[in-house]
């Protein structure tokens, strides 16, 4: 019954700075010009049973945050993300049992990753659904190392939601690696996007502060990777490509895709740039009948050797996508987004302990099972 209403002019409802151990829970933030809930530069930070809508940037975020967790929450009506997680590496963070509506993107994450784990989660009903990303306008890139396992990923395709930018490029794709690698995809379900359900494409930067890092980097702590060494702007190309190389997509089930159900590709900008058989992704196991490249688990197998067919045969035209997208909404969309039902409070609120939260539990993957299709 705890309720922070920004009445469209206030900017944040709980903004949370350069902390350790702050916990928020069981409360709904909404009407909000910027924000809902949100850490920044803080470590083992949680967010349980919050609801945040109808807020004019993200709806429940991290940023250069570590060790932490959201849960049993809702994020509804945002321009940019319901969830955001960015610029952390490892982030040692958990999303668990939240639903994600009605914005501009279920799930983003730029330059994040590294135990990093979106898990038994419903994203639905967003322009675009699960969008871990890269690029240089934050820190910490490439995203890289995130777990997306046991999901209900549908109908991401709204055209009604508001949006910025990014999230009119990616609309009606459900689980889309931008320019994120090294990303496990698994026992996800997956339906109903007009555009594709499992993808894995590039990111191409204009305007780039730095070029995409070598792999010897990869393995590098986010605090040790700072801007103070850049390349002079005249050895950065015009586009920086960040291709979404090294994702393994297991064991999900992914139909109903206008495009392909499964799909790998990348933009060639010179006869020096990657093709689609240099990115490195796998695919295996899944439940789908289309695909671009064509026979796609059968060119790029995650075990075992690919039979050595055309990557080039009815592969993914992203220049196409590109040019189709979708025109902007008003600025103000996101205040007439619908209001969410009635959600789950949390059990013994009024009496329930405050232990110190030292951070997430790693959950147990394995266990996790493709979900079942929701009724409604």
């Amino acid at each position: 019954k705890v309720v922070l209403d920004g009445g469209f002019e206030l900017e944040n409802g709980i903004r949370v700075l350069d902390t350790d151990g702050v916990v928020v829970e069981n409360m709904t933030a909404k009407n909000y010009t910027s924000n809902g809930f949100f850490w920044t530069g803080s470590d083992r930070y949680r967010g349980s049973y919050l609801t945040a809508y109808r807020n004019g940037d993200y709806g429940i975020y991290a940023f250069d945050a570590y060790h932490g967790q959201f849960d049993h929450s809702l994020g509804s009506g945002s321009p940019d993300a319901g969830f955001y997680i960015g610029e952390c590496y490892e982030c040692d963070a958990v999303i668990d049992t939240v639903v994600s509506e009605h914005n501009g993107l279920g799930y983003s994450g730029t330059n994040s990753g590294g135990e990093l784990y979106i898990i038994n989660s419903t994203f639905r009903y967003n322009r675009a659904g699960v969008v871990p990303n890269s690029g240089s306008y934050e820190l910490c890139y490439p995203g890289r190392s995130n777990t997306i396992v046991g999901n209900t990923v549908y109908d991401n395709n709204n055209d009604e939601a508001p949006a910025i930018d990014v999230a009119l490029l990616a609309q009606g794709n459900g689980i889309l690696m931008a320019g994120s690698i090294n990303n496990t995809v698994e026992r996800n379900l997956v339906y109903q996007h007009d555009r594709t359900g499992i993808a894995a494409v590039p990111f191409p930067e204009e305007d780039a502060s730095d070029v995409v890092p070598p792999a010897s980097e990869l393995k590098t702590p986010c605090e040790e990777t700072r801007d103070d060494e850049l390349p002079d702007e005249g050895d950065i190309p015009d586009i920086v490509m960040w291709n979404a190389t090294g994702n393994r997509v297991i064991g999900n089930d992914v139909s109903d895709s206008g495009l392909a159900d499964l799909a790998s590709g990348t933009i060639a900008l010179d006869d020096k740039s990657a093709t689609t058989a240099d990115l490195d992704n796998c695919f295996s196991d899944n439940v789908f009948t289309s695909s671009a490249p064509a026979d796609l688990e059968a060119l790029a197998p995650c075990d075992g050797t690919g039979n050595g067919g055309d990557f080039e045969k009815d592969g993914l035209d992203l220049l196409v996508l590109i040019n189709e997208q979708a025109p902007a909404p008003a600025k103000d969309t996101y205040q007439s987004t619908p209001e969410p039902e009635d959600q789950e409070n949390m059990p013994d609120a009024a009496t329930a302990p405050a232990p110190r939260f030292e951070g997430p539990e790693k959950p147990d993957v394995d266990a996790i099972k493709v979900p079942t299709k929701p009724s409604n």
